[in-house]
C-alpha cells in the first residue's frame, strides 16, 4: 500500500480521532489541527504518535509537503486559513462522513442510527461481533472501556466485507447538509429513537423525521431493520422492500418481537430477560440506567439476526463494561466516582436520577456545563436540574470564545446563582485543589461523587482518585 499524508482539520473530537487513529494504524502518515485538545482525545493521539497543534496553521500543515488529502470536520468555518489553503491549492479533501463512506464501507454495512442510544449500541454491536473473530471494519464515536479501538480498518488478507457505523443524523459538513449517515449506504439498520434534535439544521421537527424516513427506505432489500417499538408510530414502514422476517421490534410491550422482561437495577449493573420467539434469554450486564436494557436488547436482536449464538451474545454482553464518560464508574471503594459526558442540564438530570435510583448514599454532582448551556437562553432549563443530588459544585470554568453580538455567556459564580434558585446546596469552587481538598473531607463511605461536563476537569478526578485510595 503506498503512505499517504492526511491531514485532519479538527481531529480532536471523538470520531475525527478515531478516524485518524485508524488511518495511523493502517500505515498512513496523519497529522491534525484543532482550536483545542483535551484528554482523554489528546491523550489517546499522543499515545499513538499522531502529530498534532492547537489553533490553523498552514505552515505546520505543510511542513512536509502538501497533504494528499484533508479530512475536514464541521469546526472548519470559511475563514479557517487552512481550509482556504487547500480550496486554493485545489488539494484534495473530504469530510469526515464522505472518508467513512470510501474508506470503510463495504458490501454489508450496519449502521446504528437513532436520536440517542446510537453509540452505545454501535459499541456494544462491534463488541460481540469482535467476540466472533468476524473480519470487519467499523466506527463508533465514543471510548470503549474494553480494549478497543474506536474505528478499525480490516487488516486481513481478504477482502472484508462486514463494516459497523455509527449513523449520525447532524449534517455531514460546511458543504453538505444531508446527514452523516446518509453516505453510508445500509444493508442493516439498528434504529433507537426518533425525537426532534439539532434545532439549528432541522428547523421543523417534521424535517428531522424525513431524514430518518429516507434512511429506512434505503435499506438494502435483502437486509434487516431493527427498530425500538416507538419508533414504529413516528415512522411509516409500510412499503419497505425487506421482508417481514427481516423487519424486528424491540422493547418492553408484549407486542415488540425482541420483549425485554423482569428489569433490575443495582449497583453491580442491570439484570432482565429478553422474550424472543417464545423463548427466553436471561442477560446480565455491568452498564447502569434503565435505558441501556433496550441498548442492549437492540444489539442483541440484530447480532441474533446476523447468526450469531445466542450464548456467545449474553457472554459478550456480560463482559462489556461501556463506554468512557457515559456513566463510567471510575473508583468503587467506600465512596464511588462516576464521571459523565453530562454537559447541559437535560442530561444532569437524567444521570442524577440513574445514580439515586442506584445510590442510598449522598450524591455530590461537580458540573462543567457545554459552551451552549452556558447562554443567557439556557438558564430556564436548570429550574429542578439538579433535585436528584445533595449537593453541586461548580468548578472553575473553561474558557470560551465570546461572541460579541450575544449577552455574555455564564460564568462560574452566575451559573451558581442560577442552580441556587432551585436547589439549596449549591457552590462555587474555582481552586480545583481546594475543590478535591472539600470532597474528601465532607464524604463518607456509601456517597457518590459524579463529574459531569464534556472537558477533562484538569485533572481532578484523578487527584481525587489517587487521595481515596490512600486514605481507604
Amino acid at each position: 500500500m503506498q503512505t499517504k499524508k492526511i491531514h485532519f482539520i479538527g481531529i480532536c473530537g471523538v470520531a475525527m480521532s478515531a478516524l485518524a487513529i485508524a488511518f495511523h494504524k493502517k500505515g498512513y502518515t496523519v497529522t491534525g489541527s484543532d482550536k483545542g485538545f483535551y484528554p482523554p482525545i489528546s491523550t489517546h493521539l499522543k499515545d499513538v504518535g499522531i502529530s498534532f497543534y492547537p489553533g490553523w496553521h498552514v505552515d505546520k500543515m505543510t511542513q512536509n509537503g502538501n497533504p494528499d488529502l484533508i479530512i475536514v470536520g464541521n469546526i472548519a468555518s470559511s475563514q479557517n486559513p487552512e481550509w482556504q489553503y487547500i480550496q486554493k491549492h485545489n488539494i484534495e479533501y473530504k469530510s469526515y462522513p464522505e472518508a467513512i463512506a470510501e474508506f470503510f464501507c463495504t458490501e454489508g454495512n450496519i449502521v446504528c442510527a437513532g436520536t440517542y442510544g446510537k453509540t452505545t449500541t454501535s459499541t456494544l454491536l462491534t463488541w460481540i461481533i469482535k467476540q466472533e473473530n468476524i473480519d470487519m471494519n467499523y466506527m463508533f464515536g465514543g471510548l470503549a472501556v474494553n480494549d478497543m479501538d474506536s474505528a478499525y480498518l480490516s487488516d486481513g488478507d481478504t477482502c472484508c466485507t462486514l463494516c459497523i457505523l455509527e449513523g449520525d443524523e447532524y449534517k455531514s459538513s460546511q458543504w453538505d447538509s444531508k446527514p452523516k449517515f446518509a453516505h453510508y449506504s445500509p444493508t442493516h439498520l439498528l434504529l433507537t429513537a426518533v425525537q426532534w434534535d439539532h434545532a439549528d439544521v432541522y428547523p421543523t421537527e417534521q424535517s428531522y423525521i424525513d431524514v430518518f424516513q429516507t434512511l429506512v427506505h434505503n435499506v438494502a432489500v435483502d437486509g434487516s431493520i431493527i427498530v425500538h417499538e416507538n419508533v414504529l408510530s413516528i415512522l411509516s414502514f409500510e412499503d419497505i422492500q425487506i421482508s417481514q422476517n427481516r423487519f424486528l421490534s424491540y422493547g418492553v410491550s408484549d407486542k415488540a418481537d425482541y420483549c425485554i422482561k423482569n428489569l433490575i437495577q443495582n449497583i453491580d449493573g442491570l439484570e432482565f430477560d429478553i422474550l424472543y420467539d417464545k423463548k427466553t434469554y436471561h442477560i446480565n450486564s455491568p452498564l447502569f440506567g434503565t435505558y441501556n436494557a433496550t441498548n442492549i436488547t437492540a444489539c442483541f436482536a440484530m447480532a441474533h439476526d446476523l447468526n450469531i449464538k445466542p450464548k456467545h451474545i449474553i457472554k459478550a454482553i456480560q463482559s462489556f463494561k461501556g463506554i468512557k464518560r457515559r456513566l463510567e464508574k471510575r473508583f468503587d471503594g467506600n465512596i464511588t466516582i462516576i464521571d459523565d459526558i453530562a454537559h447541559s442540564p437535560a442530561k444532569a438530570i437524567s444521570t442524577l436520577k440513574t445514580l439515586r435510583d442506584i445510590y442510598d448514599g449522598k450524591i455530590i454532582a461537580i458540573f462543567e456545563p457545554n459552551t451552549g448551556n452556558r447562554q443567557q437562553e439556557s438558564i430556564p432549563g436548570y429550574d429542578h436540574a439538579f433535585d436528584s443530588a445533595d449537593e453541586v459544585i461548580i468548578p472553575r470554568l473553561t474558557h470560551i470564545k465570546i461572541d460579541e453580538t450575544k449577552e455574555k455567556p455564564l460564568i462560574g459564580k452566575t451559573l451558581c446563582d442560577v442552580i441556587s434558585k432551585t436547589h439549596n446546596n449549591v457552590h462555587f469552587m474555582s481552586d480545583d485543589e481546594k475543590l478535591v481538598e472539600h470532597i474528601i473531607q465532607t464524604t463518607k463511605k456509601g456517597d457518590v461523587v459524579v463529574f459531569l461536563g464534556s472537558h477533562g476537569f484538569r485533572g481532578m478526578i484523578e487527584k481525587l482518585i489517587n487521595s481515596l485510595s490512600d486514605k481507604h
